[in-house]
């Protein structure tokens, strides 16, 4: 072949690109390169889309939609409140295990410790805060510094979670139960009560427990009184203490 064949030849080539069967020297150069990411990357959010979709939306907390649809209604026919604004509102709970009584000098005992701790968690589902003594006290043998008690504070769903198996599991597993005290309210509309062993809870097993102990639950409103705080609790079904009962 002449060199004016092989240079129309090229000509052509590059007008109507390569033959049937002919292999671009781009393809070659690009044939040993992965893919880019992107294609990936949305194959794995689409993925993750489907897998929520076929999961469902979580359904929320039943004594949250009753008080949403129900109480709230009740409060306004009851107290005349017009503004939402003004309407009480359940907003924390918080428990409390006082563990001083068991100090052995300046340190509590470990298997102490733990035990509540590990009460706490499985009963609300979240880890508790160590509390320090903030001052000396001689007639419960406390100094300052000394670790006293074990803190946790719930809001939000798992508030009303708890809230519900402590009226509709716990408080029926109490020994002798008569109803809650109706008049345990501060001024502000809290409300607070005791236990004084943690095996009324389904989640713990009292077998293998090495101690009992009690907790103190305090139920923190906003935008309430007394009256309207228990004509609240009572909505949701908590077994308040009848007032011709003692």
């Amino acid at each position: 072949m002449s060199k004016e064949e092989a240079k129309k030849q090229a000509s052509e080539a590059k007008q109507h690109g390569p033959k049937d069967g002919a292999i671009n020297p781009k393809d070659k150069r690009n044939a040993g390169k992965k893919p880019s990411g992107g294609g990936s990357g949305k194959k794995h959010v689409s993925e993750a889309v489907e897998a929520e979709a076929a999961a469902g939306a979580k359904a929320p907390p039943r004594l949250k939609t009753m008080f949403q649809e129900q109480v709230r209604k009740a409060v306004t026919e009851k107290f005349g409140i017009a503004n939402p604004m003004e309407m009480p509102k359940l907003e924390k709970i918080v428990l409390n295990v006082n563990m001083g009584r068991h100090l052995e000098g300046s340190k509590l005992p470990p298997h102490v410790k733990t035990q509540v701790l590990e009460t706490l968690v499985k009963v609300t589902g979240q880890k508790p805060v160590v509390v320090k003594a903030k001052k000396s006290v001689s007639n419960f043998k406390l100094r300052e510094g000394f670790e006293s008690s074990a803190v946790v504070t719930i809001r939000r769903e798992r508030m009303w979670h708890f809230l519900d198996r402590l009226i509709n599991l716990a408080t029926p597993r109490i020994k002798d139960f008569r109803g809650l005290p109706e008049k345990a309210f501060d001024r502000q509309g809290n409300y607070a009560m005791g236990l004084t062993e943690q095996g009324v809870f389904p989640e713990i097993n009292m077998a293998d427990a090495q101690f009992t102990h009690g907790m103190n639950i305090n139920f923190c409103f906003s935008n309430s009184t007394p009256d309207r705080s228990k004509f609240v609790l009572e909505q949701l079904g908590m077994p308040f203490r009848k007032p011709d009962q003692k």
